[in-house]
């Protein structure tokens, strides 16, 4: 072995050495397989090896995934001790443009001032998993972890930060995270189900709806919500009044005009979150009704906003900030060893803000 193969395979040790029986962290002859094995198994250098294992950025995307596989076969794992972690938290988003974005930046830099950590803000353009370069940035700089907002990691991407011991937690999950990955959530369908229960308490018969995108797992849970408040209550479900939304101002609007100028209009709707509700109002505004005594409406978030607009907006409270500052502890408990989470999943409960939106149903 070469001194560069022999300082490589120094940086990096087996994890918790088990009994030379466990065939997932030993080699064929029943020992711990060095580095310079590893190499040779998977045909490149020990020093590229030992690149893979400390996270270094230069070395290609089909090679740190053979050798990523290898080192994990044979229980390898840089040890903590060396490895320095940076005064981080990664907080990505798939959009930043945003006051709710805002609610959940402040949430998770509470939690880091008072850990003396920063926030690294990163935004995947729309998509719901970041890229390749993105992953390999995160690994290089070593986090103390990396928290995910309607977002989500490919396999490839968990393999390598699992194999820098990046934790990660996924914040209001765009879909199935899956029961091995630590998230936080809301109670969406009980919002849905609460904002819808709300207007029809109020003698509303024709609700709409303007939904999130249909992609994503909070989306589909409160237009769940609203369906079976409406069957509940007796009330049949019509899919014209449904409409497609993705949470943005302009689409509120564009699909509120859509729904008003209907000669069977609704008298009340639920918008999928406070943005699409305000961009709800403007359509009412351009079509002369009234908001509350033309027209209920209802959002989801409770934005700061809501409490401005005029009317203010009865809402769903989703506790934003409180999300934000749940997932940064959790990232940082796995971070310092503090355990397996006792639950992967945790939703934290919506709540029903009524403000002046909504009123009886008017004759029509």
């Amino acid at each position: 072995m070469t001194a560069r193969e022999t300082a490589a395979s120094r940086t990096a040790e087996p994890e918790n050495r088990p009994a030379p029986s466990t065939a997932a962290t030993t080699g064929r002859s029943g020992r711990t397989a060095t580095l310079a094995e590893i190499a040779r198994e998977a045909g490149v250098s020990a020093p590229t090896v030992s690149k893979v294992l400390n996270g270094r950025a230069d070395v290609a995307p089909g090679t740190r995934s053979r050798v990523e596989e290898l080192l994990r076969a044979h229980g390898y794992r840089r040890r903590r001790a060396e490895t320095g972690r940076s005064p981080l938290i990664d907080l990505v988003f798939h959009e930043l443009e945003s006051a709710w974005a805002m609610e959940v930046i402040r949430g998770v830099e509470n939690v880091a001032r008072d850990a003396g950590l920063s926030v690294v803000l990163s935004e995947s353009a729309g998509r719901l998993t970041p890229g390749r370069t993105w992953a390999d940035q995160v690994a290089a700089r070593r986090p103390y972890g990396v928290i995910l907002v309607l977002s989500d990691l490919d396999e490839s991407q968990r393999a390598l930060l699992t194999s820098r011991s990046i934790p990660f937690v996924v914040m209001d999950p765009a879909g199935d995270p899956g029961a091995d990955v630590p998230s936080i959530g809301a109670t969406n369908w009980q919002g849905g189900l609460a904002a819808t229960r709300h207007l029809i308490e109020l003698g509303h018969r024709r609700i709409g709806a303007i939904t999130g995108p249909s992609r994503m797992m909070c989306s589909r849970a409160r237009l769940d919500g609203y369906r079976a408040a409406l069957e509940t209550a007796g009330l049949t479900v019509d899919q014209d009044l449904v409409r497609t939304g993705d949470f943005h101002h302009e689409t509120g609007y564009r699909q509120g005009l859509e729904l008003l100028r209907r000669p069977d209009r609704p008298t009340a709707v639920f918008a999928g979150n406070d943005l699409q509700a305000l961009g709800l109002y403007e359509a009412a505004r351009e079509l002369g009704l009234r908001v509350p005594e033309d027209l209920s409406v209802v959002g989801f978030d409770d934005l700061p906003v809501a409490r401005w607009v005029g009317p203010p907006l009865t809402t769903v409270r989703q506790p934003l900030t409180e999300m934000a500052e749940a997932a940064a502890k959790l990232v940082l408990d796995l971070a310092r060893e503090q355990g397996t989470p006792s639950a992967t999943r945790v939703d934290l409960a919506t709540s029903l803000v009524v403000r002046s939106s909504t009123a009886p149903a008017p004759r029509l």
